[in-house]
């Protein structure tokens, strides 16, 4: 018997779009938000007004990693230090991958259905904005 998976939406995306920004403002925090479904495709992205430039790139990258891994990138930042078992994976993919915390993945029933990114404060902050965000949507 096979169960019909259903995939993020639009509506998600708003949902952890957000959340992540209601987490990230309470900090003080201006933020750029990414949100990719389970093919790499842009679900949604914001970037706040005040949020630095490169933040809406990072935002981007986190959840790209984080969906490739199936893993929070939180998780991935030792694997890629010199001595580590992903070192070389860095600067090995044509389209680059960033080991920083801030890309969560996101899954449904067990499947991983999408990513979600946050760049703008700093790495544990964008962290815990994006675990607030999948919280908020598992509601």
């Amino acid at each position: 018997m096979s169960t019909t998976l259903t995939p993020l939406t639009t509506a998600d995306a708003e949902t952890l779009v957000t959340a992540a920004r209601r987490a990230a403002h309470a900090a003080g925090v201006p933020v750029s938000v990414t949100v990719l479904d389970a093919g790499g495709h842009q679900l949604a992205f914001l970037r706040d007004d005040s949020a630095v430039l490169i933040s809406g790139e990072t935002s981007t990258r986190k959840a790209y990693t984080a969906l490739q891994l199936n893993a929070p990138t939180a998780d991935l930042v030792d694997l890629v230090k010199p001595d580590g078992p992903f070192h070389s994976l860095t600067t090995a993919l044509d389209r680059p991958l960033l080991f920083i915390a801030g890309g969560v993945p996101i899954h449904r029933d067990g499947k991983l259905v999408g990513a979600l990114g946050l760049g703008g404060g700093a790495p544990e902050q964008d962290h815990s904005f994006a675990t607030a965000a999948l919280t908020e949507l598992a509601r």
